[in-house]
């Protein structure tokens, strides 16, 4: 069974006491040159110069948020991430790599919803490197804007994490997007829609990132929808659509508060004893009133000398 090996932390001096031990070298080389023989420095000093220039290629800076990968003859030694100067095996490969937080915000894309209905989706989200092992050396991150030498710049390694991500975040778009649909006509009124369900949408979309992310030690701290339509070619017909749903919802209303004033219009005539109507002379009220309470425009009054069987 194949054995993989994760990230721990590398071995780390001192900066500081490595400049000292430099120094102490170099005090020894100065002193031996004073009051030893010249025979028994000769050999010495080049030795002890290669030393210390040897000795110097160990000192690394690290800005906050920022880590390097060590690398001894191609074996991984372990990953150094706290800020300040340090001092590793000058044999050791410190490879750099940034673990401050990025932005993508991708374009729309055309998918289809869980009705079939195209639409046009886009999201934005923010990453980071969690595990520095998995991003160097579990995916191909130095395949672009490599140095004439073929060493990857950490700009040209940032852009490969970012090409990642964002063929990732593709994929995790459509693969979220297809369980639901568009909105409420798709389904019951109970279902979580793409338009409605925002919270559960976003929290399902970050999780499955997560899970596409993870061989590569990144993690999406957050992601959500940043644009949601119907793709151009249905756009006007469920405008229309949606059109008439609203005219219908908003008649609905009409005709449930003109049936409720009529109501009242007749329990008070009668209550107060305005007027008595017989069955005949109500169903002419209520036919009148629905008219002037449900109509697009204001109704014109007509005068009615005679009677109503007349």
């Amino acid at each position: 069974m194949e054995t993989k090996e994760f990230e721990f932390k590398g071995f780390k001096m001192s900066g500081f006491m490595g400049i000292l031990l430099m120094f102490a070298l170099l005090a020894i080389i100065i002193v031996g040159s004073i009051y030893l023989p010249y025979y028994i420095m000769r050999p010495f000093r080049p030795v002890a110069v290669v030393l210390i220039i040897i000795l110097a290629l160990g000192f690394v800076q690290l800005e906050p948020n920022v880590a390097r990968a060590m690398v001894f003859f191609g074996k991984y030694k372990g990953t150094l991430r706290e800020n300040g100067f340090w001092w590793v095996n000058p044999l050791y490969i410190k490879k750099k790599i940034s673990l401050r937080a990025r932005n993508l915000n991708a374009d729309a894309i055309k998918v289809n919803d869980k009705s079939g209905n195209p639409i046009m989706i886009g999201l934005v989200m923010v990453w980071k490197i969690k595990d520095v092992y998995k991003a160097l050396f579990e995916i191909d991150s130095q395949t672009m804007g490599q140095t004439p030498g073929g060493v990857a710049t950490l700009n040209a390694t940032m852009r490969a994490f970012e090409n990642f991500v964002a063929v990732q975040s593709d994929a995790a778009l459509r693969q979220v997007a297809g369980r639901y649909n568009y909105d409420e006509n798709g389904g019951g009124d109970s279902m979580v829609t793409l338009r409605s369900g925002a919270d559960e949408i976003n929290e399902a979309l970050k999780q499955t990132l997560n899970e596409r992310l993870a061989i590569a030690g990144i993690e999406a701290v957050e992601a959500r929808i940043n644009y949601l339509a119907y793709a151009p070619e249905i756009a006007a017909v469920m405008l229309r659509r949606q059109q008439a749903d609203a005219i219908i919802s908003a008649r609905e209303k009409i005709v449930e508060g003109a049936v409720s004033m009529v109501k009242m219009a007749l329990d008070n005539l009668k209550n107060d004893g305005v007027v008595d109507l017989d069955e005949e002379r109500k169903a002419a009220m209520v036919s009148n009133l629905l008219v002037v309470l449900c109509g697009d425009e204001p109704a014109q009054p007509v005068v009615n000398t005679g009677t109503l069987y007349n």
